[in-house]
């Protein structure tokens, strides 16, 4: 049993090893991004590419089926390139173990995910009401479903906007010792 336990706790660490160098290279990527007025426009673009994709799974089967995958993937790619950016800007904050954080991050990325958790299933109800509301229509099955996929995919991506939107930049003076005089 302790043999078993060793080795995954061994495992467990060359996971950790293996995040931490991770992130040191994702720590050094787009140094002249981060900033807030990157990090927030950023978050403009997650926002517009999520309300994109929920247009095209509005419009599905309505719409010509061009429109429909204009939405959907144009949206997809707006949404999903700007969110992999802002991890990177946002760093261990909205991925990392929160044992690897300290006070500060710690209490920014709880915020955001409750924040984030919260408004996750707010869209979940609205993706049940809107299945409900078209369970009559034609394919009514189909467009609840790519409904619920939107709306998933827009609230998963709500801690990295919440994080990336209000997060301050950093004071070089915050990192360094104060002597009383």
């Amino acid at each position: 049993m302790s043999e078993e336990r060793g080795r995954l706790a061994t495992y467990w660490e060359r996971q950790q090893e293996r995040w931490e160098a991770l992130e040191r290279k994702r720590a050094q990527r787009l140094p002249s991004w981060r900033t807030r007025k990157r990090r927030r426009t950023l978050s403009v673009f997650v926002v517009a590419g999520n309300l994109v994709l929920i247009t095209g799974a509005a419009l599905f089967h309505k719409a010509p089926e061009v429109v429909f995958f204009v939405c959907w993937f144009g949206g997809s790619i707006v949404a999903g390139g700007a969110h992999y950016l802002l991890r990177i800007l946002t760093g261990k904050m909205s991925n990392g173990f929160s044992i690897r954080l300290d006070e500060r991050e710690r209490e920014w990325r709880h915020r955001a995910t409750f924040i984030s958790y919260q408004v996750l299933v707010a869209l979940m109800i609205v993706a049940v009401f809107y299945g409900l509301l078209v369970s009559g229509t034609e394919d009514g099955g189909a467009r609840g479903a790519m409904m619920g996929c939107a709306l998933l995919v827009a609230g998963t991506t709500l801690s990295g906007v919440i994080l990336g939107w209000s997060l301050p930049d950093d004071d070089p003076e915050d990192f360094e010792e104060v002597t009383p005089a």
